[in-house]
């Protein structure tokens, strides 16, 4: 039973007084078809609506299935999974019928629907409807605990200016969630474009003017000039992997965000198997790693002084740089820009399902090389403005976080009563007497027995 406390003119009822549920029909996938009535499935009951990925078709008609057919402005609430997942029936849904563990919801029609959609949705349903699902793997909730679930119900004048206020009030949150979720594109770009006037030399233009450094000194020359090892690493034999190795072991999947992250599958090799090992596969801190076996081509890494020695497999080409001629974090930019990688795609090989781009590929590309001086400079200008849009992306998704909440929040407020205090307090006539909760309830009572023949519904304990 729910502990909301309801405003004194609402009536405090249980779900089924209101509302009736109506099963799906158990449909075999042996019916399916590519045409006929879309299949209305857990997986298409999403929380922005329904999902019209994935489709299944039936022929209701032929499957004795009429029952279960759907109409426009149905409201369907998901009973298995991420269960009390609330969506309605537009009209290009249709036609569509209601499959098994998906339930529609039949409220009086003395009530808006807007009202009974996010009653739905709201925490007042929510976080009880969770409190009666069942099962560990999978949660599932049966129709005759929604029954029971508590709710608070208003007059029907004012479950109109809440469905009002919901409307204007989510669509100003979903405006703005919209536009934050644009931002980290545009920092995307933005980084992209650094890179882009990092390794082409616009990024320091006005700091090469200042010291009257003409942009020609900037030369281009292959990598294998400037490293002193360029190689791919190698894949160990055997069962090399041992618990008490203390040699940390990269694969490609431990790149991610052009960054070294070992928390995720670690995997170690003895020091032993690793001094055994062919010396190209050993790296150490301040190289720079790039995959070379994809799809995708290109993440890039810095290896870090986590570990003074590490092993790479052979997805991964290892960049040790000569300090005197290049900077490893300058190679790293370059690198993150992805030139090497776009010159050559078009001659990249691979089996089906891959490609690779080769060593003499990687010791051929041409890398632009300022003064050391310069490289410096780019290096400090970038981290700077990368850790400017870090500071904006982490502000953006704090924002998102609470965005996220407030839709919440809102409908909370709004099946607690307060959204429309105010507005109780200047409208009582229109929500008392025939205008009144009790009246409704006596309606929709009266609407039952007309329709099953029968007394009005049970009295609630």
């Amino acid at each position: 039973m729910t502990s909301v406390i309801f405003p004194s003119n609402w009536e405090k009822v249980e779900l089924s007084d209101v509302a009736l549920f109506q099963n799906g029909y158990a449909f075999k996938s042996s019916a399916y078809s590519d045409v006929g009535d879309f299949v209305i499935r857990i997986g298409n009951v999403q929380d922005k609506g329904i999902n019209l990925n994935n489709p299944a078709y039936v022929n209701a008609k032929k499957l004795n299935a009429e029952k279960f057919r759907l109409s426009k402005g149905d409201i369907l609430i998901s009973l298995t999974g991420n269960v009390g997942r609330v969506a309605i029936i537009k009209e290009e849904h249709l036609p569509a019928v209601l499959n098994q563990r998906v339930a529609k919801v039949n409220f009086s029609s003395s009530m808006p629907s807007k009202f009974n959609y996010y009653l739905l949705r709201s925490n007042v349903v929510q976080s009880e409807l969770l409190k009666c699902a069942k099962g560990a793997a999978q949660l599932n909730i049966s129709t005759k605990d929604m029954d029971r679930l508590m709710v608070g119900i208003p007059s029907v004048a004012e479950q109109k200016i809440i469905a009002e206020k919901l409307d204007t009030l989510l669509a100003q949150v979903d405006s703005t969630k919209a536009r934050l979720e644009k931002i980290p594109k545009f920092l995307k770009r933005f980084r992209q474009a650094v890179l882009a006037a990092a390794v082409n030399g616009k990024l320091t233009e006005e700091w090469r003017n200042e010291k009257k450094i003409p942009f020609k000194s900037w030369e281009i020359k292959k990598a294998n000039d400037l490293c002193i090892k360029v190689q791919s690493g190698s894949t160990p034999t055997g069962n090399p992997f041992a618990q008490n190795g203390t040699i940390p072991f990269l694969k490609v999947y431990n790149i991610v965000n052009q960054k070294i992250d070992f928390n995720y599958k670690p995997q170690y090799i003895t020091d032993e198997v690793h001094r055994a090992r062919s010396k190209r596969s050993i790296a150490i801190p301040d190289d720079v790693l790039m995959n070379i076996v994809g799809p995708p081509l290109g993440k890039v890494a810095i290896l870090t002084e986590q570990y003074p020695e590490w092993n790479i497999n052979q997805a991964i080409a290892l960049f040790r740089v000569d300090k005197e001629k290049l900077l490893s974090g300058f190679l790293y930019l370059i690198l993150c820009e992805g030139s090497l990688v776009r010159d050559v795609m078009h001659e990249t090989k691979g089996i089906v399902g891959q490609i690779n781009i080769s060593l003499t590929q990687c010791r051929e590309a041409l890398i632009p090389c300022p003064s050391l001086e310069e490289q410096q400079e780019i290096v400090r200008r970038v981290e700077q403005l990368f850790a400017y849009a870090d500071t904006i992306e982490k502000q953006v998704n704090s924002a998102l976080s609470r965005v996220n909440n407030l839709t919440q929040l809102i409908l909370e407020k709004a099946f607690r009563g307060e959204l429309t205090a105010q507005w109780r307090a200047e409208n009582p006539e229109l929500i008392s007497g025939e205008n009144s909760a009790a009246a409704l309830l006596e309606k929709i009572k009266a609407e039952r027995a007309v329709s099953t023949g029968k007394k009005g519904s049970r009295k609630k304990s």
